[in-house]
């Protein structure tokens, strides 16, 4: 028996030198696991450093959203944090800008721009992307110059000051037909960004969001009319989760680098008929339809501009403007036709289904009455309003856009 105690010895150091090594590699699999569960659910923030501008827009905070869940170190770009840090703001924001660095700029202001670049890139060590989510509210001449063209300009500007490898651009597909204010300060910025050499870029324009085509669901549920001016009228909306999910992607999919990229939803094209078909659906209401001539919009707009022009009145030239961008709307189709160019997992349906539950969040410029609000304002609150996303440029819903739109 004593002759056999150092063997025992042996095979007792061999079993307790196993179960460390076993104990070592299930606590190397443990944090493995662990490290893998937070990234998925904070974001890794290791795969580069991402600006996002227009952060509270629409299309804006989902887009920061998704940067963060995708593991982007993210800073969003606000131009005043109480608006999304006060009771208000927490109830409409939520958890969107969990995770993200919150900045306050004014984009307009491009000096101070440039300063938080540079201060960015200072922390970092580079800038891999800026997002752009930047458009004007209101799509009258002065804000849209001032948005959609000169603010955006500030962010491509102070990225290449600071060696941003890229820029992502939330644009639209209405550029594609150019009869507004709005679509021409878009397209300038496009060309401006398109012309340049010093970092890749993706343009992505969708057709409609949600919210676009959405307004007059509280109209339905109190058991009105589905007002239309022509039933043919066609779009294929984008959930704004799906929307953000794509602009993301531009980031690091080189095939979306240096494009032009139409974009539409996973829907066929639908009529404005159908959508409303749709609609009644999801309210549990007879269907019935108010069918308007599009005449009206050219009597109201040339009214208008006649009186601007006789009274040099900006006001006035914004009504008659708001006025156009309705019968655009109105008229025009938004769709993408190509396979490749649908996208997304959300339908049209599955939107106005939930909202019918659920409600849908307030503005003036989807509900039936925002026009009221808008025409004859003197523009003071039009001329600041720099950090919206482009589907903010909403009318009302009985000009309701069918587009991205702005």
């Amino acid at each position: 028996m004593r002759a056999r105690r150092p063997e025992q010895e042996a095979s007792r150091r061999r079993r307790a030198e196993a179960s460390s090594l076993l104990s070592a590699v299930v606590l190397v699999i443990c944090l493995v696991q662990t490290q893998a569960l937070s990234m998925s659910l904070m974001g890794s923030n290791n795969k580069g450093v991402t600006v996002i501008a227009g952060a509270t827009g629409y299309i804006g905070k989902s887009a920061v959203r998704e940067s963060v869940r995708q593991g982007y170190k993210t800073f969003a770009l606000i131009r005043d944090r109480k608006k999304i840090e006060s009771k208000e703001g927490k109830r409409l924001y939520g958890d969107y800008f969990d995770g993200a660095q919150v900045v306050e700029v004014d984009v307009a202001d491009e000096e101070r721009l440039l300063q938080v670049i540079s201060e960015i890139k200072e922390t970092e060590g580079e800038i891999d992307s800026v997002v752009s989510c930047l458009a004007s509210r209101s799509g009258i001449k002065r804000e849209a110059y001032n948005i959609d063209y000169q603010a955006t300009l500030n962010c491509l500007n102070a990225g290449m000051e600071n060696d941003a490898k890229h820029f992502v651009l939330l644009s639209a597909i209405c550029v594609r037909k150019p009869l507004l204010h709005f679509q021409r300060a878009k397209l300038k910025f496009e060309a401006a960004l398109q012309a340049q050499d010093k970092l890749k870029y993706s343009i992505v324009r969708p057709t409609a969001f949600f919210k676009s085509v959405s307004g007059q669901l509280e109209r339905l549920q109190e058991g009105k009319s589905f007002l239309m001016f022509q039933d043919s009228t066609r779009a294929n909306p984008i959930a704004e989760s799906d929307l953000a999910t794509y602009l993301i992607d531009c980031i690091a999919d080189e095939s979306r680098h240096n494009k032009v990229l139409n974009l539409g939803g996973p829907d066929k094209a639908m009529t404005k008929l159908e959508q409303g078909e749709m609609m009644f659906r999801s309210v549990s209401k007879e269907p019935k339809y108010s069918r308007l001539p599009v005449g009206i919009f050219d009597v109201s707009i040339n009214a208008l501009q006649w009186l601007a022009d006789v009274f040099q009145n900006e006001s006035l030239e914004n009504a008659a403007e708001l006025g156009r961008i309705g019968k655009y709307y109105a008229v025009e189709d938004m769709v993408t036709t190509e396979p490749t160019e649908m996208y997304g997992t959300i339908t049209l349906q599955e939107h106005f289904d939930r909202i019918a539950k659920e409600g849908q969040e307030y503005d003036p410029y989807t509900t039936m009455t925002g026009i009221i609000g808008l025409i004859g304002k003197d523009g003071e609150e039009q001329n600041n309003g720099a950090v919206s996303t482009s589907d903010s440029l909403q009318p009302t819903s009985i000009l309701e856009k069918e587009t991205v739109g702005v």
